[in-house]
C-alpha cells in the first residue's frame, strides 16, 4: 500500500467536493458539517457519478435513482429499484498539512 495525498487541509470546507482517479480507484472527497468522507465516486447501483449527490449528515443520496448510503460505513440505507452492494468507503489519513489515502 502507498500513501496518496489528496488535498491540503486549508482548502477543505463544508460543501467541498472533489473527485480523484488513482489507478483503478475513482474517489470522491467531501466535507459536510465539519466531517470529511472519502468514498467511491460512482453509485454502486448503476455507476452514476455522486459529485452532485445530496448529502445530509452522514447520508449521501444518489441524484439519479435516490439510493441512499451511509458515508461512514457505506451501508445501503434506501433503494428504489433492485438491491445493490454497499458504497466503498476509504479511511482518510491526515499527514502534515494535507489529507490523503492509503491504496
Amino acid at each position: 500500500m502507498r500513501y496518496f495525498a489528496l488535498e491540503k487541509l486549508i482548502n477543505l470546507h463544508d460543501g467541498y467536493r472533489k473527485t480523484f482517479k488513482i489507478d483503478d480507484h475513482h474517489l470522491l472527497l467531501v466535507q459536510e458539517e465539519g466531517e470529511r468522507f472519502l468514498v467511491e465516486s460512482f453509485c454502486p447501483h448503476r455507476e452514476h457519478s455522486l459529485i452532485d449527490a445530496t448529502i445530509f449528515g452522514d447520508t449521501i443520496t444518489c441524484p439519479h435513482h435516490q439510493y441512499q448510503f451511509n458515508l461512514s460505513s457505506g451501508a445501503v440505507l434506501a433503494t428504489t429499484e433492485e438491491s445493490c452492494r454497499r458504497l466503498r468507503v476509504y479511511p482518510l489519513i491526515e499527514e502534515g498539512r494535507e489529507v490523503g489515502v492509503m491504496l
